[in-house]
């Protein structure tokens, strides 16, 4: 409906006559632009779109009881948060904003799934806001399959944990530490019976941060729970709640994909288009089920790799037992070796060697694959 304009009478002259015009015409234009409404979703798998690019969901599913999140212009908050779940099994939802297919659910215009080879980089921010009177983690989800799923339970979830606060773990068990991103990173893998899982817990509560979405797949590849056929589905920041969880919210979150040269790592050694910047010699002494081996890793390039990790897959049969200058974790499987405090610089050009003893049964064979910091390296 078209505002009416008031009629000016003669007799009160031309300024009262334009005071009055100027009036109505500011009160016109602030109309013309009022703050976009937020959304509250009550409904246990409800979703709405934000940003025109993004897609809050609700997704309450471990419990009857009710749950309401509110979308911003941003991000979203739980303003609703009843019932409960035991801390010693699965939290009551994951009210989340994402970018990518969940469930037959895509946000707008993404470019999600895409397969991982052709992912320069996946720059995504958080800030998250924390309430102290629940039991919650804020989870940072990533989603890894095989296949372009746009439904349907993926394969690998990576889940990234900035804040833990309760008697709650991860699923599965710790497995040791890794540097990913430039930050600490407590290591728990597992599986929930329907798919694999891979957690990043920090140390201490992160409230806000602009990161790679990649340097975390990398990892997950180099660690055998993904390839770089697979495809990333969708990127998720939420919550887990177990208790309460009112007053929680994602206050701001961006997500974008660019593809371009493929996986290796701009920051990291190596040029997947030039040689390898990393180079591993595998030497071993063996007897009847059980084996030593010297591990010789050499910079290749032309910058130092600080804070450096060694990944590779242990033949079927071996054990690690014991190791000498770095931390190899876990012991079966694909492994990976840190570096320490003395160690944990390879200049460019030099080299450092550690070692372990393990056990073995059947025919013995040596691994065939490494990746210093997410990069292929050449065998010696």
């Amino acid at each position: 409906m078209r505002p009416i304009l008031p009629q000016v009478r003669p007799l009160r002259g031309l300024l009262g006559a334009l005071i009055a015009v100027l009036a109505v015409v500011g009160s016109l234009v602030t109309a013309a632009a009022p703050a976009q409404a937020d959304t509250t979703i009550c409904e246990p798998f409800g979703t709405t779109a934000i940003q025109g690019r993004y897609v809050v969901q609700n997704n309450r599913w471990g419990t009857s009881a009710t749950q309401c999140v509110t979308a911003t212009d941003t991000g979203f908050r739980i303003s609703q948060a009843d019932g409960s779940a035991p801390t010693n099994g699965a939290p009551k939802s994951y009210p989340s904003v994402f970018n990518g297919c969940h469930y037959t659910t895509c946000s707008p215009g993404t470019k999600l799934p895409a397969r991982l080879s052709t992912i320069s980089k996946a720059p995504s921010s958080i800030s998250y806001g924390y309430v102290g009177d629940a039991v919650y983690n804020a989870s940072y989800d990533i989603w890894l399959d095989p296949a372009p799923l746009t439904d349907g339970v993926n394969q690998t979830e990576i889940m990234i944990w900035f804040n833990r606060v309760g008697p709650i773990q991860p699923i599965g068990s710790p497995v040791g530490t890794a540097t990913v991103g430039g930050r600490t990173w407590e290591v728990w893998t597992g599986s929930n019976g329907a798919n694999d899982v891979l957690s990043f817990v920090a140390p201490s509560a992160i409230s806000g941060w602009n990161f790679d979405v990649m340097d975390f797949v990398r990892a997950t590849v180099a660690r055998g729970l993904a390839e770089d056929d697979w495809y990333l589905t969708s990127v998720q920041a939420g919550f887990e709640p177990w208790q309460n969880g009112t007053g929680l919210a994602v206050n701001s979150f961006s997500s974008t994909v660019e593809t371009g040269s493929g996986p290796t790592d701009p920051d990291g050694p190596g040029d997947p288009d030039g040689p390898a910047a990393c180079e591993v010699a595998y030497g071993t002494n063996v007897w009847q089920d059980g084996f030593t081996a010297n591990v010789t890793v050499t910079n290749t390039g032309a910058t130092p790799v600080d804070g450096w990790q060694l990944a590779f897959a242990l033949p079927p049969g071996q054990r690690i037992t014991n190791a000498w200058n770095a931390s190899v974790t876990p012991s079966t499987g694909t492994v990976t070796a840190t570096g320490l405090g003395h160690n944990a610089r390879i200049a460019p050009g030099g080299s450092l060697t550690f070692g372990f003893q393990g056990a073995y049964g059947g025919a013995f064979a040596e691994p065939d694959r490494f990746t210093l910091n997410n990069t292929a390296c050449t065998t010696a």
